[in-house]
C-alpha cells in the first residue's frame, strides 16, 4: 500500500512540474522565437465574442452577456478547418473591445461562464488546436469599453484587471506560442504605453512564459526599422498598414480577414471569400519572401461553427500552398523598447528653427511631424531637459529620411557636457544603447547633413538590462 502511494504521489509530482515546466521554461533568446515564429508562416485569427451575436466588429459594450450562445459550438471543427489550409498555429480573440471574456476568468461576471453556454471557450480552443498538433496564441485587447478601461477613465484598478486577465490567460492554458494584443497606443484607442504601463505588461508576460512572444497590432506607426513596444513588427492589412516587401528586414505579421470583416456577420454564408488563388499568391507567398508570418481571420457563425464558404476555401488553401519550412534566417532585431520615453513632451531647445517647426515637434510622439532646422543657422543641435540626475541607457533619433550623416550625441551630468557618440550614422533610424547614465539634459549636434537637419523624434528611454 506504501509502496504503491508513494508511485501515486511521484506521478502526481511529475505532472504539476511537468505542467509548472510548459508555463514557466527558460528563455530562448528573442532571435531564436522570432525565427520560429516566422517559420510557422501562414495560421488562423478567430474573431468570435458579443459581435457575432450584433453583427456589428465594435458591439454596444453594454449588450448582455447572455445573448453569447453558440449552441452548436465545436472547435474541432475550427482546428480541422485550420489543418486543411495547413496553417500552422491559431490565434483566437479571449477578449476584444467589448470587454467580453471567453474564459474562466475572477476578475468579471462579463464573461461566458455566466450566460447560457458556461464552457470556458478558451481552454476549448486551445486543446482542439492542440490535438490537431497546431501552435496556440491568444488576442487580448487592452482596450475594454464595458469596464470602462478607456481614454480619461483610467484607474488603477483597471491597470490590476489588465495583470490579472492576462496571468490567468498564461497559467491556465498551457505554453503560448505569442500574446497579440490589441487597441493599445493606437490613434483609435488613444491609451498609451503610459495609461497602461508597457514595460510592466510585458515584464509580467516574460515571467509567466519567458517564451511567449508579445505582439502589440498597432506597431506600424512606429518606423519600420526598429522593435517599438512588440517583439514582432505587426501590419494589420485590412487598415492600410503594409510591410515593404522589398526592404523588410524585421520579423512581422500581417493579418487580413477571410470575409468582408472581422467578426461574423449575416450575410457572410451567403457573400463569397475573399478569391483564395489571390490570397496565396499575392498576399500569403509574397509576404513570407519577406520574412512575414500570415494570419488570416476565419469567423465562426453564432452556432460556433464555421460556415461551409470558409469551410471549403480554406481546403482550397491548401490544396494550393504548403508550408516549405524555415524562411530565410532573420537578421538580429536586438530587444525592443518596453520602456517610458523620458524626451516625450519634455522641454525641448534648438538651434534656429525653420517658421512652424519648432523644436516642440521633436519629441511630440508623432513620426509625421517635425522639427526643421533653419538654413541659415550657423550651426545645428537639438536638446531635451530631463529630470535632475536621470537615469537613461538608450537614445533614438528618427529622421522621415536619411539626412544626418556625422554627428556628436552628449549628455549633461549637472557639471558639463560628456559625449555619448561621436561619428557617422546614415540611418534614418539612429539606436544607441549603452550603459547606464546619469545627467539632466541630452543634445544632438549635427556636424555633416545633406541638407539643413530635420528630426522626426528625438527619444531617451531608461531600458531594463
Amino acid at each position: 500500500m506504501q509502496k504503491k502511494l508513494f508511485y501515486l504521489l511521484s506521478a502526481l509530482a511529475l505532472v504539476v512540474f511537468s505542467t509548472q515546466a510548459q508555463t514557466s521554461g527558460r528563455a530562448k533568446p528573442l532571435s531564436q522565437l522570432q525565427q520560429q515564429f516566422v517559420d510557422l508562416r501562414f495560421g488562423m485569427f478567430i474573431h468570435f465574442g458579443i459581435g457575432t451575436y450584433t453583427n456589428a466588429d465594435w458591439p454596444d459594450p453594454e449588450a448582455p452577456g447572455v445573448i453569447f450562445n453558440p449552441t452548436k459550438l465545436d472547435c474541432k471543427q475550427w482546428a480541422k478547418a485550420a489543418k486543411s489550409a495547413n496553417m500552422s498555429y491559431g490565434c483566437l480573440t479571449t477578449k476584444h473591445h467589448n470587454g467580453f471574456c471567453l474564459w474562466d476568468t475572477k476578475t468579471t461576471d462579463y464573461s461566458v461562464m455566466n450566460g447560457p453556454l458556461k464552457r470556458d471557450v478558451v481552454k476549448e480552443y486551445v486543446e482542439a488546436f492542440r490535438a490537431e498538433g497546431l501552435k496556440v496564441m491568444l488576442y487580448y485587447s487592452i482596450l475594454d469599453i464595458h469596464h470602462k478601461l478607456r481614454p480619461n477613465a483610467i484607474k488603477p484598478k483597471h491597470i490590476e484587471m489588465v495583470k490579472q486577465q492576462i496571468t490567468e490567460l498564461l497559467t491556465k492554458y498551457g505554453p503560448v506560442e505569442a500574446l497579440i494584443i490589441d487597441g493599445w497606443d493606437a490613434p483609435w484607442s488613444r491609451i498609451s504605453y503610459d495609461d497602461i504601463p508597457f514595460e510592466d505588461v510585458y515584464k509580467l508576460v516574460k515571467k509567466l512564459q519567458p517564451n511567449c512572444l508579445i505582439m502589440d497590432l498597432n506597431g506600424a506607426k512606429y518606423p519600420a526599422e526598429g522593435l517599438y513596444y512588440t517583439d514582432i513588427k505587426t501590419y494589420e492589412m485590412g487598415a492600410g498598414q503594409y510591410v515593404s516587401k522589398e526592404t523588410n528586414q524585421m520579423p512581422a505579421l500581417a493579418c487580413l480577414p477571410l470575409n468582408s470583416s472581422w467578426f461574423w456577420k449575416t450575410d457572410f454564408p451567403m457573400v463569397p471569400v475573399r478569391d483564395v488563388k489571390n490570397l496565396v499568391n499575392e498576399t500569403l507567398m509574397p509576404l513570407n519572401n519577406a520574412s512575414c508570418n500570415f494570419i488570416l481571420n476565419a469567423a465562426p457563425n453564432r452556432e460556433g461553427l464555421f460556415d461551409d464558404n470558409t469551410i471549403e476555401a480554406l481546403k482550397e488553401i491548401g490544396r494550393l500552398w504548403k508550408n516549405q519550412g524555415p524562411v530565410a534566417k532573420l537578421k538580429e532585431t536586438g530587444p525592443p523598447l518596453i520602456a517610458h520615453n523620458l524626451a516625450k513632451f519634455g522641454l525641448a531647445n534648438s538651434s534656429w528653427s525653420e517658421d512652424a517647426s519648432i523644436m516642440d515637434y521633436g519629441n511630440d510622439d508623432n513620426f509625421r511631424s517635425a522639427w526643421q532646422s533653419n538654413s541659415m543657422a550657423k550651426e545645428f543641435w537639438y536638446a531635451v531637459d530631463l529630470k535632475s540626475n536621470q537615469q537613461f541607457n538608450a537614445v533614438v533619433i528618427f529622421e522621415a529620411k536619411p539626412n544626418i550623416r556625422k554627428y556628436k550625441l552628449e549628455y549633461h551630468d549637472g557639471n558639463g557636457w560628456k559625449t555619448i557618440f561621436e561619428g557617422e550614422n546614415y540611418k534614418r533610424l539612429k539606436m544607441h544603447r549603452f550603459k547606464p547614465l546619469k545627467g539632466d539634459k541630452v543634445k544632438i549636434t549635427i556636424q555633416t547633413s545633406d541638407t539643413p537637419p530635420s528630426i522626426g523624434e528625438f527619444q531617451v528611454y531608461n531600458e531594463p538590462v
